[in-house]
């Protein structure tokens, strides 16, 4: 038996879904754990693109299920959709997706808070978090507090009904008590379209950890993908600008009901450089040419929002933490390419504080505030100005790229078993495969 959970290093965006898609050649069960369709994995296959928002990744390999965890919150017309776009491609999900039944649902009710509270500065004190508007945040809320809709609460139409009316009344008392001019959706169109989605989906419902639990029991492989990235952890990220589930490894154990001795490997992912989507301190950020180029070349565009991401140097420190916080066993670095044309590479290895070369910081901090006022330090390593895209043997990269991928082995203390040289899954270098015997 061999258990991965694979996660982002980051603040997501980091090339997970590729990963996934590309060890599920050798696994049996693909489970998502945490977030909703705030999240969006890329896969490329051939030349072509797909993105999806709720899928786990592993959906183009036949002789994986698919799991979306009791962690999950999900918006059941997206992930109908989801579901239809892969019907029309001739791929049956009868048999291979299973949903947890004590998933949390997200309504198109939630949704509508979520663009309210971030667009009114009344709510969000003057300050946007940069949420997707999707209603991940108060679908965790409802969770939170106990009155929230799950998959479980469709097999009792009444119940479900009483309560999806209690739960809304609860957010309109507090956002009408602020604001009263804002034109909500109506309940009972809501209602009845959630209603409708829903029995869709129920034949695919069930215990999905007991479900989990008999396939390890088999010594078959399961592979735990999670959403967004370390950084944006509810507990460990860069709060507030961080999203409303745990990303890191306890999460996934959380989220899908898997005990500790069910991990073996903790698979830690980033890039060779940093992004991130929306508000929040960004000490590497580059707001220069060379933003600009990582921006261009790395086709950085959120696969959930659009927005551009903004772009900096690799966060040594970041990288660190990460693997303090999730005990990661190995590493995968990604788009070793996008760096391609550049005469020098930097990493940042510390920081000052305030700009004073008397004040240094080696950790990456837990508080917002200081970590907006810090100034990295880099250490700078030579480029190698010639074409990575699509190597797929370590040996055959240039010396200098191969220096990088070493020198940042050393200041993280693990091993970094695969480097991505491009967007399709055969663009890969494989040092050591998770799964080899």
């Amino acid at each position: 038996m061999a258990n991965i959970a694979i996660l982002g290093c980051q603040w997501g965006d980091e090339g997970k879904g590729k990963i996934v898609d590309l060890l599920t050649e050798k696994t049996n069960a693909v489970v998502r754990f945490q977030g909703g369709n705030n999240a969006g994995h890329t896969i490329w296959v051939d030349g072509k693109k797909s993105v999806f928002h709720l899928m786990p990744s592993g959906v183009f390999h036949p002789n994986n299920i698919l799991v979306i965890g009791n962690g999950v919150v999900i918006n059941p017309h997206i992930l109908w959709e989801e579901i239809n776009q892969l019907s029309e491609t001739g791929i049956d999900l009868k048999g291979r997706l299973f949903i947890s039944d004590s998933a949390h649902i997200i309504t198109n009710f939630h949704s509508a808070i979520d663009k309210i509270r971030e667009e009114d500065k009344i709510l969000t004190k003057g300050s946007k978090i940069g949420t997707t508007g999707l209603g991940i945040g108060p679908a965790y809320e409802d969770k939170c507090a106990r009155v929230g809709l799950r998959f479980m609460d469709f097999y009792d139409m009444d119940l479900c009904e009483e309560k999806f009316y209690h739960n809304a009344g609860l957010h309109l008392s507090s956002v009408q008590a602020v604001h009263k001019n804002y034109e909500l959706p109506n309940l009972d169109d809501i209602y009845s379209s959630l209603k409708e989605v829903s029995l869709k989906l129920l034949p695919f419902v069930c215990d999905t950890l007991d479900l989990l639990h008999k396939i390890s029991d088999k010594g078959e492989h399961i592979l735990l993908e999670g959403a967004q990235g370390c950084f944006l952890d509810i507990d460990h990220g860069t709060y507030p600008f961080v999203t409303s589930s745990n990303t890191t490894i306890g999460g996934a154990l959380t989220g899908t009901g898997m005990s500790t001795k069910m991990i073996d490997q903790v698979i830690g992912v980033s890039k060779f450089y940093a992004t991130r989507v929306g508000e929040g301190p960004f000490p590497t950020e580059l707001n220069d040419e060379i933003g600009a180029l990582l921006q261009e070349k790395g086709h950085e565009k959120g696969a959930t929002t659009g927005r551009d991401r903004r772009c900096g140097w690799l966060d040594v420190c970041q990288l660190q933490k990460a693997s303090l916080l999730n005990g990661l066993t190995s590493m995968v670095l990604t788009k070793l390419d996008v760096l391609d044309t550049l005469a020098e590479i930097k990493i940042c290895t510390h920081y000052l504080v305030g700009g004073d070369v008397d004040k240094i910081e080696n950790k990456f901090p837990n508080r917002t505030d200081i970590l907006s006022e810090l100034t990295p330090v880099y250490e700078t390593l030579p480029g190698w100005q010639s074409p990575t895209k699509g190597i797929r043997e370590f040996s055959e990269l240039p010396k200098n790229a191969k220096s990088l991928v070493k020198r940042i082995e050393e200041l993280v203390k693990v091993p970094v078993t695969i480097v991505s040289t491009g967007p399709d899954r055969l663009d890969t270098i494989i040092r050591k495969h998770p799964f080899a015997d």
